[in-house]
């Protein structure tokens, strides 16, 4: 489906996007403002999750912004106020930090998600609801591509949250009857990102790193596995499964155009840049001790389905991303 064909599913509708001004959630709120959508966004700006004003720069004037963190019982049901969908992005995703402040992970992965399901089952017509969840909660892979069906059994404190998350929507939903689907995410990327520190992704350091002329560093020996998805593609898959019924109820892989090595990264993002280096470091002891290896997804389900494929190749994403961020870094160091 053409990008112009599915934004009519969505042309005068309400829409609230939490985490609205992190990379996915800013992104979907863009394709929301040009479907002509009634558009919403709630972001807490909490320090390391990735929201950042300048990702909605240009279409302020088109969204209702509202700063607020989603644990606020008494702010969420103004929130979801004319809401046919809400797009839930919110949440800390760094698996270093949920083992070293374990608690506050839970606030923002289990207690925010409670408090803004709760609020949606109390409601007469209560919205479509999309979860972003995430491929961490596989942990390390059994058998490579990794599809639904496999153990979910995470490595770190943020994998056991964000599981858990994801069950709460798929109960809630169920139980009171509202539609819910929950996307789990591979390695997202593209302008808009966090690239001040590793918290949501390396690849935004890699990145900075080379437009900055200092080295790439890789840890371990560069073999790990690792596919990524351009944020246009995981936007399409957002907006497809809010509007297509046979998507609810379900929890859907969504994966990347193909799978590489980090060295492989490393080498196609230096190329692209027309210059830059990396070395191999050995992995630092604490991360080394939740890296889950390699990990490639099998998105067959969603694929045949909803007739989704990622359309952005590898080369062309790390194009545009170092494109954005030599023009517009200085947003997000």
């Amino acid at each position: 489906m053409t990008a112009p064909a599915l934004g009519e599913r969505f042309r005068g509708r309400g829409a609230l996007v939490v985490g609205g001004l992190g990379l996915i959630g800013s992104a979907i709120a863009r394709a929301l403002v040009d479907a002509g959508a009634d558009v919403r966004i709630v972001d807490a700006l909490v320090e390391g999750c990735g929201g950042n004003r300048a990702n909605i720069r240009g279409i302020e004037d088109r969204v209702e912004m509202i700063e607020g963190d989603i644990r606020d019982a008494d702010l969420v049901p103004a929130l979801l106020e004319k809401r046919e969908f809400v797009f839930n992005l919110s949440g800390k995703m760094s698996h270093l930090d949920s083992m070293k402040h374990p608690l506050e992970d839970l606030e923002h992965n289990c207690r925010a998600q409670l408090t803004l399901l709760d609020a949606c089952r109390r409601l007469t017509d209560p919205p479509v609801v999309v979860f972003a969840g995430t491929r961490q909660i596989y942990g390390r892979p059994e058998t490579l591509p990794v599809d639904e069906s496999h153990p979910v059994r995470p490595a770190d404190v943020n994998g056991i949250h964000k599981a858990a998350a994801e069950e709460y929507h798929l109960l809630l939903g169920r139980v009171y009857g509202f539609p819910v689907t929950v996307l789990r995410l591979t390695n997202t990327y593209g302008p808009g990102m966090r690239i001040s520190d590793a918290r949501q992704t390396f690849l935004g350091v890699w990145l900075r790193a080379l437009l900055e002329g200092r080295e790439i560093e890789v840890w371990g020996d560069g073999s790990q596995l690792r596919d990524f998805t351009y944020v246009d593609d995981v936007v399409r898959a957002f907006m497809l499964v809010a509007s297509d019924p046979r998507a609810h109820g379900r929890a859907l892989n969504v994966g990347g155009e193909r799978p590489v090595t980090l060295r492989e990264l490393a080498e196609t993002a230096i190329a692209i840049n027309g210059g830059g280096s990396y070395r191999l470091v050995p992995f630092p002891q604490d991360r080394l001790a939740i890296d889950i290896g390699s990990f490639v997804t099998d998105d067959s389900a969603i694929r045949t389905l909803l007739g989704w494929a990622p359309l952005v190749p590898l080369e062309e994403g790390l194009a545009r991303a170092l494109a954005f961020y030599r023009e517009h870094g200085a947003h997000y160091r």
